[in-house]
Order: structure tokens, then sequence, then C-alpha cells
């Protein structure tokens, strides 16, 4: 038998278990239900491990995980089949060199704003921190082609969200590895549902765009741990 790119990879275990303890942190955050949504990981040099197709989030091992390349293809003899959102997550490993995790959920409320073609505005400081500005919404695509990946590249140009909203479909959310991808998620579905409330009080009230800025900076490069993702 041929050893699978990966098979030379000493990440690769290590990438295999935590690909399935992030998806379980989506079925504990409430972010997926049955078998939808998923989570990737850049692996070795032009391969990429993904969640497999209508498998449920209890079943998911380590070795369930299926490995592509970066044209969405399976490589070796997994029985399973890759994730039908896998030549979108290809896509954007292609596109976005910088990105090692790509996420997707349906997630109750950050899914409405989808239906509703709006994006969230920015109003709360945890926004500016993780999203640098408002959670932009990108265009309707069909699942099973790479439109939805050409989607999230063409929405997120330019934003410094990680996080899109795809009109009519659900949440992606990007990162430098599988983990901030998705963090990316649970933020953005906890903000979705505060801004949501929020308005049926009232209209939320903007933030001045150097807050924003300035808060976003000292987020990204001083909160925290050095070292500690």
């Amino acid at each position: 038998m041929t050893e699978s790119p990966l098979g030379a990879d000493p990440r690769a275990p290590a990438l295999r278990t935590e690909l399935a303890v992030l998806h379980q942190i989506l079925v504990e955050g409430g972010l997926v239900v049955w078998t939808a949504g998923n989570v990737s990981a850049r692996a070795s040099a032009g391969t990429f491990l993904i969640k497999p197709s209508g498998v449920p989030y209890e079943d998911l091992t380590p070795d369930a995980m299926v490995l592509c390349d970066l044209d969405g293809e399976p490589i070796g003899e997994s029985p399973l089949k890759p994730s039908s959102d896998v030549f979108a997550h290809a896509y954007v490993y292609r596109h976005r060199p910088d990105v090692g995790g790509v996420v997707h959920t349906h997630s109750t409320y950050a899914t409405a704003w989808a239906a509703r073609d709006e994006p969230i505005p920015c109003v709360l400081t945890a926004m500016a921190d993780e999203f640098g500005g408002e959670i932009p919404v990108g265009p309707f695509a069909l699942i099973g082609g790479d439109d939805i990946g050409r989607g999230i590249v063409e929405t997120l140009d330019g934003h410094r969200s990680p996080a899109v909203l795809m009109r009519n479909h659900g949440v992606f959310t990007i990162g430098a590895d599988a983990r901030a991808a998705v963090k990316a998620a649970v933020m953005c579905e906890d903000v979705a549902r505060t801004v949501h409330l929020a308005r049926q009080l009232g209209e939320p009230l903007p933030m001045d765009a150097g807050d924003v800025d300035r808060l976003y900076d000292r987020y990204q490069n001083v909160y925290g741990q050095k070292g500690r993702p």
C-alpha cells in the first residue's frame, strides 16, 4: 500500500485528534445539529483533513477524518467520503495560504442574520476585539462546488473579520489553524445573539472607528499570554 502524504507528517496523529475534539466543541456550544457543519485543517504540503460527509458527531474519531488534496479530492483509501463542503474548503486553502483552518456551521443566531442578508454591525467591544469591525455577508451559492469558497475569499478580502455570513446558508470562519477558526465560529454566534437581543430593545449604538481599531490592536497583539493561543 502506498503511504499517504500525511503519513510522513509527524503532526498527523495529533492533528486528527485535535479535529475530533474541535468538532465536539461545536456540538457542546450548540453551533451544529445532527450531521451538519464541519471543521477542516491544513495538513502537510498540499493537503488538508476534513470531516466526513453525513457522519454523526458522536462517531467522529480521529481516523474518520478524510485527507484531501487542494482540489478537494480524497487521498488514500479512506472508506468515507469527505464533507459536501470539501470544494469550498479547498478553494479557501488554495487562495489563502495564510489560512490553516476552516469551519462551517448553521448556528442559529448568526444564520438568522445570513437569512436576512444583513451584516452584523460592530456595536460590541467583543466584536471589535475578534472581528475588527462588522461581520460581512457573502453571496448566495449552491453547495457542492467551489462557488461558496470563492464567495468566502472575495467577501473577506480587505476585511479583518475571520467570519462571513453566507446568504441564506450559514457561517464560515477561517483562522491560522483549526482551533482559531472554531474560536471565531463560537464568537460569531455569541455576538450575533447579543446584537439581535439588543435590537429587540432599540437600535444599538455604533462604535467609533478609531476605538474599534484600538480595541482590535490590543486584543490581537497585547491580550493573553505570549505563545498561547
